[in-house]
């Protein structure tokens, strides 16, 4: 079992910026891709960020340039820093970690962090 611990989030004007940390606990041992997830009410989820254990980051279209996401190995933790936030950024954003067990993937998640973009 892996737990996941989100902090940050909040609400932020249009234009502005906010950091979302996850730290990450448990069976961390195996710990491969970490990132996050959004998800907006009526909508699918959408991933939004993830980051191998080595450091290869991918996002969604729609934040690359705007979002970036790192990691920290030896804390076990990931951080989110979202620039120029716009109103469609709104969405409760969910930590992810993923642990792998010979060729069994589980993925893990936090209980979610409200994030609104709103003047």
């Amino acid at each position: 079992q892996v737990q996941l611990v989100e902090s940050g989030g909040g609400l932020v004007q249009p234009g502005g910026s906010l950091g979302l940390s996850c730290a990450a606990s448990g069976s961390i041992v195996s710990l491969t891709d970490m990132g996050w997830y959004r998800q907006v009410p009526g909508r699918s989820r959408e991933l939004v960020a993830f980051i191998s254990r080595s450091g290869d980051a991918n996002y969604l279209a729609s934040v690359k340039g705007r979002f970036t996401i790192s990691r920290d190995n030896a804390k076990n933790t990931v951080h989110l820093q979202m620039n120029s936030l716009a109103p469609e950024d709104t969405a409760v954003y969910y930590c992810f970690a993923a642990v792998m067990l010979r060729t069994v993937r589980t993925e893990y998640w936090g209980l979610g962090t409200q994030v609104t973009v709103s003047s």
